[in-house]
């Protein structure tokens, strides 16, 4: 198992339990108060004896908060690490020596060792600790008894630690690793909402650039092709217009539907702008309902009304054409827009123009499929089919 480092970049240690040292810290004092007490306790060891174990302790204690406390929590290349296990070691041995029972404080000490070092050098400490004050016997030989209780105590510290030592090293790694991939995870999200809220405000833009050029453009164009000439009844066509552009505007403002629909059936909107278009052309245009009339969703009718404004647009400025039908058939699945006039036809190798791209974007985010057909010549034929949901067909 490989512990991360995990340093620069990781949150505060509050968010993270591993993080934090106050359960550690707690062990470590309760030992150490606990080490201490045996010392003062222990009439047979002298005063400089105790006096010398105090003050080792009490250095044990100052190196952990100079550097063993900087060293939990920031990686296994701490200088601070090594350099503390290693005071711990010249300073906690001759302790133990002088006073047994204090290597209670092993406890806490082998734990500090697997979280500030690499795990091959805290087994070789924590190794060290527990027999390093047997070289106390090599001047003074023990006897059977406490031969027995140092070998009981020193296995089951090397036990102890050396079991959950590593165990508990791996899965604070582990929760390092996790942790990392939840910050990764996170500034992915925010990642993923900065460029959805881009794509939001880009589509948002296409689409009114889309209604700006369904009706505004368009009116504008019929308000200069009406002004070209001075007759009074083009005239009242174009202040019309011009008062219909106001009320598109107004409606791309507050978002409300397009105003051709404002109080009105897509029939009655589709034959109004079918008519007014004939008027403004001088031509024949005729609007046709076929199949059982219905109310559709306001989305299609927004569709379909769309699609009409622009076919008639085309027809305007391309078609050369002398006459125009616009046809809205109910099926029980769909509402289908056909406009036919007997203009120009459309050529097969010209490409798209921005309001016929805009118009088959629209169609197909509605579900719908637009075909535009007409050989050169022979007149043009758009059909915008928009699903609307099936409708009960009787009893």
């Amino acid at each position: 198992m490989t512990v991360v480092k995990f340093r620069d970049n990781s949150p505060p240690r509050s968010q993270h339990v591993f993080m934090r040292l106050s359960g550690w810290e707690l062990l470590y004092l309760v030992a150490f108060l606990a080490s201490v007490l045996f010392v003062i306790s222990d009439d047979t060891l002298g005063t400089a004896k105790q006096v010398t174990a105090i003050v080792l302790l009490g250095g044990c204690l100052v190196a952990y908060v100079r550097l063993g406390r900087r060293s939990v929590g920031v990686g296994y290349r701490s200088w601070e690490g090594r350099t503390y296990v290693v005071l711990l070691i010249v300073l906690f041995t001759p302790v133990a020596a002088i006073c047994p029972p204090t290597r209670f404080l092993l406890f806490a000490l082998c734990a500090q060792c697997f979280m500030m070092i690499p795990k091959n050098q805290a087994r070789i400490a924590v190794i060290i600790f527990n027999v390093a004050p047997a070289l106390e016997f090599l001047v003074d030989p023990p006897s059977l008894q406490e031969l027995t209780v140092f070998l009981g105590v020193t296995l089951t510290v090397l036990a102890f630690a050396l079991t959950f030592g590593p165990w508990i090293v791996d899965v604070i790694g582990q929760s390092r690793e996790r942790a990392s991939l939840i910050q990764q995870l996170e500034a992915k999200r925010a990642e993923v909402a900065a460029l959805s809220a881009e794509r939001g405000a880009l589509a948002e833009r296409e689409r009114l650039a889309g209604e700006i050029h369904d009706t505004l453009a368009q009116g504008f164009t019929s308000i200069i092709m009406l002004l070209q000439q001075p007759d009074p009844r083009r005239v009242e066509l174009a202040v019309q217009t011009a008062r219909e552009n106001l009320a598109e505007a107004r409606t791309l403002i507050t978002e409300l539907s397009p105003a051709p629909l404002s109080g009105a059936t897509l029939e009655e909107a589709l034959g109004r702008i079918t008519s007014k278009f004939g008027e403004e052309l001088s031509m024949s245009a005729v609007f046709e309902v076929r199949g059982d009339s219905r109310a559709t969703p306001t989305k299609v009718d927004v569709v379909l009304l769309r699609a009409a404004q622009e076919a008639l647009a085309n027809v305007r400025k391309h078609a050369r054409a002398g006459s125009v039908t616009v046809t809205l058939e109910y099926t029980p699945e769909a509402a289908r827009l056909t406009l036919q006039d007997d203009g120009a036809g459309v050529d097969p190798s010209a490409a798209e123009g921005y309001g016929l791209r805009g118009m088959r974007a629209r169609v197909e985010q509605a579900g719908g499929t637009l075909t535009v057909t007409g050989p050169p010549g022979g007149g043009t034929v758009l059909e915008a089919v928009v699903p609307t949901g099936r409708t009960d067909q009787g009893a």
